[in-house]
Formats: C-alpha cells, structure tokens, sequence
C-alpha cells in the first residue's frame, strides 16, 4: 500500500496505518488529529460548563421557584446530576459506535447530540410562562446533554492516542484533556461580560439564554472540524475478525476485566470531585453562602483554569518518559493534602487568596487528569477501548463530579464551613491513591492489540 497524504486532504487522512509511514508524517498527522479532537471537545465542554455556569446562578428561581433560595439551588444541582445519571446511557451507545463502527461517527455524532441540547436550553420557556412544562424539558434537554458527553471523552482521547507516535501517547492524549478548562474559560469569557453588561438582574431575566444561543456557531465548526478528523489507525487494523468488537460491548467489558473498571473508576475519582467542586458548586456557594463577589469567584476559578490547561503538557510529557503512575500518585497525593486548605480558603473571602488555592489545586489536579487520558484506555484491549476508557472515565466524574454539588449542598447545610468540602475532597483523593497503587504501569504497553 502506498503513503499518500496531501493539503487537501481531510484532517489527517492517510492511506497507511502509523507503523509504515516515517517519522515526521506520523507526527504532523497526530498533531492535527490531536487538534481537531481538543476543538470539538471544548465546544461540548463549554456547552456543559455553561449550563453548570447557569445552574449556580439563575437556573433554580427560573425554573424551579419555591420561595426557599437554597432549596430552588438543590433542585437546579438536581438537573446537573442528571446529566451524569444519562452519562452511561452514552457510554452504551457511543461505546457500541465507537468499537463497531469507529472513533469518529461516534464523536460526530455526539456532538450533534450536544448541540440540539444545548441551543434548546437557551430557547426553553421558564416556569413562570410554562409551568411545569418547563422543567420537565430542561430535564429531558439536560439528560440529552449526558448522553452526549457519555461518548464524547473516549473518543477524543482514543484518536489522539491512537494516532500518536511512539513514546508520546500520553503527550497526544493529553492535548483533549485541555478541553474542560477551555471550554470553562470560554464559558466565562461570554458569561462575564454578559453579566457585566445586563447586570444580575437582567442576566437573571433574559440574558443568560446568550451563552447558550452562542453555542449555534460554535457547533457548526465543530462539526466541520471533526468530519476532516480521520479514523483511528488502530480501529481501521482491528476492525474485522478475531479482533472486531463484540455485539455488546460494555457486556463483555464487565466479564471480561470487572477489576479494571472498578479500579480505573477510583483511580479518576477524586480529580473530579476537586475539579466539579472547584468551577461548579463553588460559584454557588462563595456568593450565597459566604457573601464574596460573584466576579471574584469566576475570576478566580477562571485563572485556576487557564493554570489547568498551562501544565497539561508538561505533565503529560513527565507522564511518557517517568511513567502514568509515579505523576498520578503525586498528584493524588498532592490533591489529599491541599484539598483543606484549597476549600478552607473560602473562608478568608479574599479573592487573591482564593485565587491562589484554587490554582494550586487544579495544578495538583492535572497531575492526575493528564495522564488519565492514556492511562485508562492502556488498561483495554483495542476491541473493548471505547467502552473501556468511557465507561470508567465516566462513572468516576459521576459519582465524583456529578453528584459533588449535591452533596457538598448537604454537607454545608448541616456543617456551615467550607472545611468540610475538603474533608470530602481529600477523602475520595485518597481512594483514587489507592486505586492507582493498585493498577499496573501501562507506558509500555502495544496499543495494537
């Protein structure tokens, strides 16, 4: 078979798999691919980031009124935890689709998903004109959204890594994981000045529908971009035969390797219970809670992420040439211990204080989170991939980042200190510890099979 690649060709489209072509050409192909695949995931990260956004601001008295402020914000970090709940249901679906019929029409397609979603949370009546109507269908548009990013991760991942030359999977795979704080930063880049310009109030009236009618655009070059994206190497390979997925994958991946689900779940469980803390529940809390700026806590969970995405690569590169688990430990580790401090700064109600706590926990965090994005799918054979790295990515930012907001709202209501949410941090951050202790090093292993 002959190399072919040209300018005008899609997005890195070759006639050969990685293992012929040379050296530079495998790398320009893996860049692009790794570049395509981090556009769309910020696009589906600032869709559910704005929502989050939302959900803390003004989502409770517009569609869920009780007269009760704290009770309005349970039920609008009700429908956040919904989207986590309908997040396997993607794993399911997207998981079939991505080990049957390849990486990218399920990518595709989960964006598309994500876009009708979105864009129709931004069109809803509320509560006051609907009724009960309304929070049904910001539920049912909110559930869609979880279907969606159920399949999103995986895939954006697995085709960075599997077009990655040797020695840098992790490094390639990383450069996805950029896409949350991206996506947050650029949540808050429309969400900021929308406030300033509308005021609380009339952000509260009308203006929050903007981020998400904004999101139109965005979708459209998504979809551009990831139809140019070309299918995974590995999948192309092993598509057929022996080494074809199974009719139901997840099924098989639960007989098959039941301990590196569990595991790889726990390993991943703490980082998201720092991360959901930090850019979701705090924006609530800081401001009703403890009485600081709202301005002051997006600033500052902004700055921590924009410090997120400075070090993703760094820390992917330690993850290649040390090893997935020696960066993971630490910054589990690292996360157990400044989780107290990083919450406890709350209580100061000093932004640059704040500001400083919350970057060096999402810094401690990205030693666990880069990594991840090789670590999980190494852990899966090719056929079971897909479903393997989604299903263990998202069950652990379920049960550690998506019912994180509920429970810190629990927890604060009864114990009225921001201390206890880093009891809670630090504690889920210790069983990720635990979990990587007992997981193999996975640098070395043939992604081919």
């Amino acid at each position: 078979m002959s190399e072919t690649t040209s300018d005008t060709s899609p997005v890195g489209v070759s006639t050969t798999s990685p293992t012929s072509t040379n050296a530079a050409t495998q790398k320009s192909t893996a860049s692009r691919v790794a570049v395509a695949s981090l556009i769309g995931t910020v696009i589906e990260y600032y869709d559910f980031a704005v929502y989050g956004t939302a959900a803390a601001l003004v989502l409770g008295p517009a569609f869920f009124p009780s007269g009760n402020a704290t009770l309005s914000t349970l039920a609008a970090f009700l429908t956040v935890a919904a989207a986590f709940v309908a997040r396997p249901v993607g794993v399911m679906v997207f998981g079939a689709i991505g080990d049957r019929a390849g990486r990218k029409r399920a990518l595709f397609l989960s964006l598309v998903l994500m876009g009708v979603a979105t864009v129709g949370v931004g069109l809803l009546p509320t509560y006051e004109t609907a009724g009960i109507v309304a929070p049904a269908l910001l539920v049912a548009l909110r559930l869609l959204q979880g279907v969606s990013m159920g399949g999103e991760w995986g895939g954006a991942v697995l085709l960075a890594a599997e077009h990655a030359p040797p020695g840098r999977r992790a490094l390639y795979a990383s450069i996805p994981q950029a896409g949350p704080p991206l996506g947050f930063l650029l949540s808050s880049a429309v969400i900021l000045p929308t406030l300033a310009i509308a005021g609380r109030d009339g952000f509260a009236e009308w203006a929050w529908r903007i981020p998400f009618l904004l999101s139109t655009a965005l979708i459209v070059v998504g979809l551009w971009v990831r139809s140019r994206i070309a299918e995974s190497p590995v999948f192309d390979e092993r598509s057929t035969g022996d080494a074809a997925a199974p009719r139901f994958p997840l099924g098989a991946l639960v007989r098959e390797y039941p301990g590196r689900l569990l595991l790889g779940v726990g390993a991943a469980l703490g980082g998201s219970s720092v991360y959901y803390l930090a850019t979701v529940y705090s924006l609530s809390y800081g401001p009703s809670a403890l009485g600081i700026p709202q301005s002051t806590m997006l600033t500052a969970t902004s700055v921590a992420a924009a410090a997120d995405v400075a070090v993703t690569v760094p820390v992917a590169l330690a993850a290649d040439r040390f090893g997935r688990r020696p960066v993971m430990l630490a910054g589990a580790a690292g996360c157990a211990l400044w989780a107290l401090p990083m919450f406890g700064a709350l209580q100061t109600r000093d932004g640059l204080l704040i500001t400083g706590a919350f970057t060096i926990g999402l810094v401690l965090f990205v030693m666990m989170f880069a990594p991840m994005a090789a670590f999980l799918p190494e852990l899966f054979p090719a056929r079971l991939r897909y479903t393997g790295a989604s299903a263990t990515f998202i069950l652990a930012v379920t049960l550690g980042g998506g019912f994180a907001p509920l429970v810190a709202t629990w927890l604060t209501s009864h114990w009225q200190s921001p201390f206890v949410l880093g009891l809670y941090a630090g504690a889920l951050c210790l069983v990720s510890l635990g979990c990587v202790l007992a997981l193999p090093e996975t640098r070395d292993k043939d992604f081919g099979v």
